[in-house]
C-alpha cells in the first residue's frame, strides 16, 4: 500500500479530503493505519504536486475523529487504454 495523504477537513455531505502526496487513480479503494477500508477515491483537485483528492466513504461510522490521520491507498486493476479485449 501506498501513502495517500493526511486527512484536512470532511464535509457537510460526508465527503473526506485529503491532502494527497502522491496522485492516485479515480475508484482506488483508501484505507487507514490498521489496513480497515475508508472509501474510495472520487475526484482529484487543486494543483499537480500536492493535489487534494476527495475520497467517498464506505461508512459513515469512520468520519468520527478521521481528521489529522494518514491515510493510504492500494492501486487497483489497470482499465482503459491497455487493457486486453476479447
Amino acid at each position: 500500500m501506498d501513502v495517500l495523504g493526511i486527512v484536512e477537513d470532511v464535509t457537510h455531505e460526508g465527503i473526506i479530503i485529503v491532502r494527497g502526496e502522491v496522485t492516485p487513480e479515480y475508484g482506488n479503494v483508501v484505507y487507514d493505519s490498521k489496513q480497515k477500508k475508508v472509501g474510495s477515491v472520487k475526484r482529484i483537485f487543486g494543483p499537480v504536486d500536492n493535489p487534494y483528492v476527495s475520497v467517498t466513504p464506505a461508512d459513515r461510522s469512520v468520519l468520527m475523529n478521521i481528521t489529522g490521520k494518514k491515510l493510504y491507498f492500494e492501486k487497483g486493476a489497470q482499465h482503459g487504454k491497455n487493457k486486453r479485449r476479447n
